[in-house]
C-alpha cells in the first residue's frame, strides 16, 4: 500500500508553500497537515513523490532544522 492510498488524497487547499521559497528557481517545499500526519512535497514537482510524517517525526524534524540553518 502506497502512502496516498494509506491516507488519502491530500487536497491542494491543504498544501502551503515555504516562506523560505523564492520565486527564483531555488529549493521550494510545500507541506500540508492532512489526517493527523504531515506531508511534504517539491512545489516545483506536486505530482511527485510526498513524504508524511507523524506528529513526533515532524517536530523532531523542525527542531533539527532550527538548530542546524546557516
Amino acid at each position: 500500500m502506497s502512502v496516498e492510498d494509506s491516507v488519502g488524497t491530500v487536497p491542494e487547499s491543504a498544501w502551503a508553500k515555504s516562506s523560505h521559497s523564492s520565486g527564483e528557481g531555488g529549493e521550494c517545499v510545500e507541506a500540508a497537515s492532512w489526517r493527523g500526519m504531515t506531508h511534504v512535497r517539491d512545489s516545483k514537482n506536486a505530482a511527485g513523490p510526498v513524504v508524511s510524517l507523524t506528529p513526533k517525526a515532524w517536530a523532531a524534524f523542525v527542531g533539527f532544522a532550527a538548530r542546524h540553518t546557516a
